[in-house]
């Protein structure tokens, strides 16, 4: 077994990582109910970005302020979610500091 090889290649696949991780962070999905009534955007790292409800169905005064609201909703889950999982991966962990860059679960 070549350490040096398996090395090469950890540092490889980390910066690979890492130029797929700020790749990411320009992709932006869009996905459609009712008809293309509602739609959403999100960006790479699950986040919203805009979310856009047809005045058909809500009153016109109301879409934008409803929007918003959803997104932060949204948003703020996605965050307390991530947190909770950093939690329980520090208690599996026993609170063992990793390296940076190395990310659980993979």
């Amino acid at each position: 077994m070549d350490f040096g090889k398996i090395m090469k290649q950890a540092s490889e696949m980390k910066s690979n990582l890492v130029e797929m991780e700020e790749s990411l962070k320009k992709v932006e999905i869009t996905g459609t109910s009712g008809g293309e009534l509602v739609s959403i955007c999100i960006g790479g790292k699950g986040e919203v970005r805009k979310l856009s409800i047809d005045k058909s169905i809500v009153a016109p005064e109301e879409v934008e302020v409803l929007e918003d609201l959803i997104v932060a909703a949204f948003n703020d889950a996605k965050s307390k979610l991530e947190a909770h999982t950093q939690n329980e991966m520090t208690k599996i962990t026993g609170g063992m500091q990793l390296p940076a860059g190395f990310n659980l679960p993979f």
